[in-house]
């Protein structure tokens, strides 16, 4: 069964949020509620909160009144999210049922009622089309759904949902039992109470709590106060409550208040988090700096660089930061210890097995490792040691793994999982997917660079995998590339240019640029330029298909390289960008070149070489970066044939079958020629860029910037609209501009001034 048809009920902030994602995967959403004007508003709501890939795909959704539910009638999956009460969903099932096709699947984004009640007295046909497909927001962003079967819903329906989700909707799909919270919810919300408690207890500042049970174990920087800013402080106390409801008496999370006296002054006074402006975090009055709230007091005071005793003396070490006695050591060992026993005690009563509850908490939560991956981290005997000293009987499950030695291993090459009954399973992959994580496991690299290093993906494919820090280009990574186009040309029948790394590349390496011009000047440069160019010109015309699997941000030289490749296979939330502008220089390595020719070649392609030089310069000039991949279709760093993948974990196996699909009869591009349009066309382009410096809208440094810019757009000062010019009349007018952007004083302050704050300077 295809879905190309969903109707969603309930346009609050959720369901809006879903039926956005839904047009961004391409299908024809009905968003419905009470009245039509509600509806409408939560699509516009979705247009201001960046819900839409692109805001054109806002018109993929129809909106309506629930007072005609016969709209949904051609619906394939009719998803409800409306209020957390069961008796309007009940009402809307039973009249739902009445309406819709046969075989058509129906699905409730609740995220405390189980499944049982929600069946409750509907039809056996109602109960088999069933199931509850549970969404994080936002919608877009949030990767983990969470998807819960009845006893009655048919195999089928769950195979087709988790498969549309996977693909089309790119979420990291976790099946869980139908019990109280789920998965990620049950955990998540467990370790917000445990240290919202003991931290207002304790008395600790916020920012010692936020900052040691961040990165020690591989937690968001938010930490638990910046995300109770973010989720609601009024919100947590409903979930507590909703969920120490649901769940037995004997279940920890009883151990905890819902509702401190703490977080009830803030609610009662409006401090609710990021929504009304003041949480534990606030702006101060002058807007100039930031408050925390003194969590001993409940007044605001400024706030702190973040500092701990304990996580200094453990220099990073999660097990040497919870033994240590300081509060902040105290205060992490509470609340992980027993946030590990919690989820330990839980299976497999939420899930069959470890690798879903990491899984969920991954992609839920953004922790680097899932509670069963910190415990194999942290040792399950050492923490079996630790609860009996808090006079914690350790689960049966952890027990167990703490006889075998861990909870996961390797068997064969393949990633394994203990489960509960005490054998072995592989840890869940979607079929298709391909990671370099997975490779590892199972074989060396074809050749280790240092640097890089050449992965077989079989089928005749290799991949270059980027390891510099967020992946940018330095003398030594050049040499890489360059020695894997040798390899792949003799051993292999095409290439990707990617990794699971979550960016794809920064650009160069600004302290290269720094510390040359620095020792020899700003000519020292050219070498490395020219290195850059000669590589990268080495790729286009490669004797075979390269692509480019483009993922995070694809950043100056990161866009550069992906201009050159054949084709680019990119992850939906990819941001490309030629942004060399905000470090005082423009794009060095072929970047203005390939954007001449990918802005000629649109369909919407700029009329003659001034505007065509204009089109360019409006994405360079200001360093435009794309929102997403289809937005870099729209500005024209990807092509119309460049393919877009949802699932960021299909990216390397999508771009694999690019690859093969272009290796038929292959040959590497021919040689464009470029028609520009020279000093008049220059001149035009000046008087505008001097119109927006008189007018405020640039720096005078953007004025330099502007015209060596306009200079290689325009083809130069003897360039004549008549006479061609070649790729290398261009490359040399690059490499001539940045090399003398970097003798202006100005450009340097912009480059140390990226590289101090990670900001860029307006001067």
């Amino acid at each position: 069964m295809a879905i190309n048809k969903v109707a969603v009920i309930g346009a609050g902030l959720m369901g809006s949020g879903i039926a956005a994602h839904l047009a961004n995967a391409g299908v024809d959403v009905l968003l419905l509620d009470l009245q039509k004007s509600f509806a409408d508003a939560g699509v516009t709501r979705q247009l201001k909160a960046g819900g839409f890939m692109d805001p054109a795909f806002a018109a993929r959704i129809t909106t309506g009144s629930t007072d005609d539910l016969g709209l949904v009638s051609d619906a394939d999956w009719i998803i409800e999210a409306i209020a957390e009460r069961l008796e309007l969903k009940q009402a809307l099932y039973a009249a739902l049922d009445a309406v819709r096709k046969p075989g058509s699947l129906v699905s409730s984004n609740t995220s405390t009622i189980q499944i049982a009640a929600l069946t409750a007295g509907q039809s056996d046909s109602f109960a088999n089309d069933f199931l509850i497909t549970h969404f994080f927001n936002p919608p877009r962003q949030m990767r983990l759904l969470e998807i819960v079967a009845g006893p009655g819903t048919r195999p089928e329906a769950v195979s087709i949902i988790r498969d549309f989700g996977d693909r089309r909707l790119g979420k990291d799909v976790v099946l869980c039992r139908d019990t109280p919270g789920f998965i990620a919810n049950r955990i998540g919300s467990y370790w917000m109470a445990a240290a919202m408690n003991e931290a207002i207890r304790l008395g600790l500042d916020v920012e010692e709590a936020d900052l040691v049970l961040g990165k020690p174990f591989g937690i968001p920087s938010t930490g638990i106060f910046g995300l109770l800013d973010l989720v609601g402080i009024d919100l947590m106390p409903m979930v507590l409550r909703s969920l120490q409801a649901a769940v037995p008496k004997d279940d920890a999370i009883h151990d905890h208040d819902a509702e401190p006296g703490l977080i009830a002054r803030m609610i009662a006074e409006g401090r609710i988090g990021r929504k009304s402006g003041a949480g534990f975090v606030r702006l101060s009055s002058d807007r100039k700096s930031r408050e925390v709230t003194d969590l001993a007091t409940g007044a605001y005071r400024p706030q702190r660089p973040a500092r701990s005793e304990s996580l200094d003396a453990a220099k990073g070490d999660a097990r040497a930061l919870m033994e240590h006695s300081a509060p902040g050591g105290r205060f992490a060992a509470f609340v992980m210890e027993r946030t590990l026993f919690y989820a330990a005690s839980l299976l497999p009563q939420i899930a069959d097995g470890p690798d879903a509850v990491d899984q969920a908490m991954r992609s839920g939560y953004g922790w680097k490792e899932g509670p069963f991956e910190l415990i194999d981290r942290l040792g399950a005997s050492w923490l079996i040691t630790r609860l009996a000293a808090r006079h914690l009987t350790a689960p049966a499950y952890l027990t167990l793994a703490a006889e075998r030695g861990g909870l996961y291993s390797v068997i064969d090459g393949r990633r394994c999982c203990l489960l509960p009954d005490g054998s072995m399973r592989p840890v869940h992959r979607p079929a298709g997917v391909i990671t370099l994580t997975d490779l590892a496991r199972a074989k060396a690299p074809v050749a280790d660079y240092g640097s890089a290093a050449l992965w077989d993906l079989g089928d005749g494919v290799a991949c270059l995998a980027f390891r510099t820090k967020m992946n940018t280009f330095s003398q030594d990574l050049l040499v890489a590339i360059d020695a894997a186009l040798d390899l792949v040309e003799d051993r292999f029948g095409a290439l990707v240019i990617g990794s699971d790394a979550a960016a794809f590349s920064a650009g160069a390496d600004l302290r290269i640029f720094l510390e040359t011009v620095e020792k020899g000047g700003p000519e020292a440069l050219g070498a490395f330029i020219d290195r850059g160019h000669s590589t990268f010109e080495r790729i286009k015309y490669a004797p075979f298909p390269v692509v480019g699997a483009a993922s995070g941000m694809a950043f100056g030289g990161g866009c550069e390289i992906l201009l050159h490749c054949d084709a680019i296979q990119a992850h939906a939330e990819t941001s490309l960008g030629l942004v060399e502008t905000r470090v005082g220089v423009i794009p060095g390595w072929g970047g203005c070149k390939e954007m001449l020719i990918r802005q000629s070649a649109m369909a919407s392609a700029p009329h003659g070489p001034v505007a065509l030089a204009m089109a360019v310069f409006n994405l360079i000039a200001p360093a435009r970066v794309s929102g997403s991949a289809f937005d870099a279709r729209n500005l024209g760093f990807l092509r119309a044939t460049d393919g877009i993948t949802m699932n960021r974990e299909r990216l390397l196996a999508d771009a694999k079958e690019k690859a093969l699909a272009l290796l038929p009869g292959y040959a590497p591009p021919e040689k464009p020629q470029f028609r520009l349009a020279g000093r008049s066309g220059a001149a035009g382009l000046r008087n505008l860029v001097d119109g927006a410096v008189i007018a405020g809208r640039a720096t005078a440094h953007d004025r330099v910037l502007g015209y060596a810019l306009i200079d290689v757009l325009t083809g130069g000062a003897d360039a004549d609209p008549l006479l061609p010019l070649d790729e290398q009349d261009i490359t040399d007018l690059e490499r001539k501009a940045f090399i003398d952007l970097l003798a202006i004083p100005e450009s340097i302050a912009r480059v140390r001034h990226m590289l101090a704050t990670g900001k860029p300077l307006r001067n």
